[in-house]
């Protein structure tokens, strides 16, 4: 992680759009195909009197959006080439045939992070991961380089955000011979075993432990991880572990 990240000290928010940003953080981990009037309606039904536009931009600074589909959900990179959506109906039968990856919103006491993970949808298995207090790309290159230094895919699946689609992302998989597949706009339920990744990391530790800070969340992630590969037990797996799965490629 960068050294500019590690001392990074968010900038200050209002303690009500902090806890704004906290509770629509939650609802979109549990509803994720809400759009902004129904997270509008939903903080009303809260007693929280905010407009959509409010909202709106809280959504936006924390990257999230609505998974049902729409037009311009994000912004393609600078590629010039487009990329279809592979994977439907593929049956996906040994490690390393197919990997994708995802961004999320992580947040702190005061602040946020983003944390991106790349990981193989055969196994479960996390295969990088990185932080950031910005969204731009190189955290993602960072991860992408560290997973091809354990394995190369067949298939690399993402959605069509800017970090994704940016040249330098699509020539580091073209370099290896990797195939790239992109989701459909705004369905992030073809990238799914990211979105169930994010339910466990949040669910299982950020909401539980409330980082403090970028060191924090760092450390506590890195422990998770480790804990998710090496020890959760999943029942899609017949209770083996996503490292024991990998493994025996």
């Amino acid at each position: 992680m960068a050294r500019s990240s590690y001392y990074y000290e968010a900038a200050q928010e209002s303690e009500e759009n902090v806890q704004l940003m906290r509770l629509l953080d939650e609802q979109y981990t549990r509803t994720p195909f809400y759009g902004t009037r129904k997270m509008t309606a939903w903080l009303h039904n809260q007693g929280y009197e905010v407009n959509r536009k409010r909202v709106t931009r809280l959504l936006r600074q924390m990257g999230l959006e609505a998974i049902y589909p729409q037009p311009h959900l994000s912004v393609p990179g600078s590629s010039p080439q487009r990329y279809p959506y592979l994977l439907r109906g593929m049956s996906i039968e040994r490690c390393n045939q197919v990997w994708s990856c995802d961004i999320t919103y992580i947040r702190l006491q005061r602040g946020f992070v983003y944390l991106m993970a790349i990981i193989d949808w055969f196994s479960r298995y996390v295969l990088a991961w990185e932080v950031s207090i910005t969204l731009d790309t190189s955290f993602c290159l960072d991860a992408l380089d560290r997973a091809l230094q354990v394995a190369t895919p067949d298939i690399f699946n993402s959605d069509q955000g800017v970090q994704f689609t940016s040249t330098e992302f699509t020539n580091r998989l073209k370099a290896a011979d990797i195939r790239i597949s992109w989701d459909g706009r705004g369905r992030a339920l073809d990238n799914i075993f990211v979105e169930r990744l994010w339910r466990s990391v949040k669910y299982e530790d950020v909401y539980i432990k409330d980082y403090q800070s970028v060191a924090d969340a760092v450390s506590n992630l890195r422990a998770y991880f480790t804990f998710y590969n090496q020890e959760r037990l999943h029942q899609s797996l017949a209770y083996q572990t996503p490292a024991q799965v990998y493994m025996k490629q």
